[in-house]
């Protein structure tokens, strides 16, 4: 009777240990995500700060400067719900502008459009692998959340289904 006892409260225990680590573990990754989802908020914030500084520097001709200017300005903007679409705008705007050799050539020919040139560049292609650092963490967690025992016992607790980063993160073919 009594080693059934102790046998049913060490098996109890173990239960209880995997349990908890499971849920240690599942709050880390829900961590992580927050400090992916900071640093991808910081690129693309980077990416449009850049892009409008460019487009008000009289670098470009007045037409890309507007197109530029507007789409940066709406990403920066834009509402949590809507700023996957925006950053998707942005990326757009910013193929549209720099389309051509020619046009990537004739701002770095301008005064500080080497500078600019390249700091947009080093932005643009910072965001696609901080939206994959992202994107890869949201997966872990969704992964693990999936599983039974996460689910049965509540070990998620209130914390949000985590979500990816969807956009059109694609830069201009010409930096």
């Amino acid at each position: 009777m009594t080693l059934t006892l102790i046998w049913i409260a060490v098996v109890l225990i173990a239960v209880a240990l995997y349990l908890s680590w499971t849920a240690g573990r599942l709050d880390r990754l829900h961590t992580r995500i927050d400090a992916t989802r900071a640093a991808l908020d910081a690129q693309l914030v980077r990416r449009a700060s850049v892009a409008q500084e460019l487009a008000t520097s009289g670098v470009l001709d007045p037409a890309a400067s507007i197109v530029l200017y507007e789409a940066a300005h709406a990403a920066r903007q834009a509402p949590k719900e809507g700023r996957e679409v925006a950053e998707s705008e942005l990326s757009q705007a910013l193929r549209a502008v720099f389309d051509s050799t020619a046009q990537v050539a004739a701002v770095r020919e301008a005064p500080g459009g080497e500078a600019a040139v390249g700091e947009l560049a080093q932005a643009v292609r910072r965001v696609p692998m901080a939206r994959r650092f992202h994107n890869d963490a949201v997966g872990a967690a969704r992964a693990l959340r999936r599983h039974r025992k996460v689910r049965w016992f509540r070990l998620a607790g209130h914390a949000e289904f985590p979500l990816m980063f969807e956009m059109d993160d694609e830069g201009p073919p010409f930096f």
